[in-house]
């Protein structure tokens, strides 16, 4: 008898679950996620008395999170939720034993998380986020609201970024820039003193921009990138819904399945094998900007966000168009 099979026939026993963000434990929007999850796994009767759920905050540090792993999986948890690429890394480092859900993980099969997303055959499973193909639609998106831009800036850590350290994103990106008519250039990013450095070199460019790429040490600094950019005047486009709502330029990326995770974990506490629960893909985008994109706004209204905008399902929140640090950009 598998071991998570025999869990699901103890339906007395407290079960525990473990919780390792990428994110810190400050960090509103990562609890108001977390909280989702929490929320979830409520209505599906885990609550009171019946589990205990410990949670760690990676802080965006990839070193931390392999502490925290470790302090993870020696409490014995029956399940885990990961979120983030750097947080499933440490997991998977510590046990090939313990089911392992993750969240906002973009290339599972490339970071060698598991080998197939149709039937994970160890211990990993869970909700991916973007594809690298998402560098393409980004840059695009970039030179419409931002009809000067020549030269984008990708920065990432290498250490916390997915597809293999942000590689792959980057490779994407190149390829599509042609396309797009600009250049693009790789600028990886350590600590908090680089970032302040890039964002300050590429102001110094009239005509460049940023693509902040996925990355939770990135997600962790968002506000510093947001003030700086904002302060040099650089547009830039992030993936999160909420680097907008805080200031930033424009988003575009995939809507995190929180919820659905907690789905996942209830069903391996009640026996499920990771096998029958395969890894699912994205089904719904957004966007978020300051203003309505040029030649875009102007061709198609912009209607209610509960109301899909453009023909491939992406969900849009316009900002309120009061004058923002870019307004001047988009004209």
């Amino acid at each position: 008898m598998c071991p998570v099979a025999a869990r699901g026939q103890q339906p007395d026993r407290v079960r525990r679950i473990g919780v390792l963000s990428g994110n810190a434990e400050n960090d509103s929007q990562a609890q108001s996620e977390i909280a989702v999850f929490r929320q979830g796994l409520q209505r599906l009767g885990w609550a009171g008395g019946n589990v205990r759920i410990a949670y760690r905050w990676g802080d965006g540090d990839a070193n931390h999170m392999r502490t925290l792993a470790r302090e993870l999986i020696a409490l014995q948890p029956d399940a885990v939720l990961a979120v983030t690429t750097p947080a499933v890394r440490a997991l998977v480092d510590e046990t090939r034993a313990v089911p392992i859900v993750f969240v906002r993980v973009a290339d599972p099969v490339g970071d060698g998380f598991l080998d197939t997303i149709a039937r994970p055959k160890g211990n990993v499973t869970g909700f991916s986020g973007l594809q690298p193909s998402i560098a393409g639609k980004w840059l695009q998106l970039l030179r419409e609201i931002a009809p000067a831009v020549a030269r984008v800036n990708v920065m990432f850590n290498p250490t916390t970024a997915p597809f293999r350290g942000g590689a792959d994103f980057f490779r994407v990106a190149e390829a599509a820039a042609q396309s797009v008519g600009v250049n693009v250039n790789a600028t990886p990013v350590h600590d908090v003193a680089e970032i302040e450095r890039v964002i300050a070199a590429i102001a110094e460019d009239s005509k460049g921009g940023l693509i902040c790429a996925p990355d939770v040490f990135l997600n962790v600094h968002r506000e510093l990138i947001i003030e700086l950019t904002a302060r040099y005047r650089v547009p830039a486009v992030y993936l999160h819904r909420y680097f907008a709502a805080s200031g930033g330029l424009m988003s575009y990326g995939n809507i995190d399945q929180f919820a659905e995770a907690a789905e996942y974990i209830d069903r391996i506490l009640k026996g499920a094998k990771l096998t029958d629960l395969p890894v699912q893909a994205p089904i719904k985008y957004e966007a978020d900007y300051w203003l309505p994109p040029l030649g875009v706004g102007a061709q198609r209204p912009v209607r209610d966000q509960s109301v899909p905008f453009w023909p491939d399902g992406t969900w849009i929140y316009r900002r309120p168009e009061y004058s923002s640090p870019f307004t001047a950009l988009l004209k």
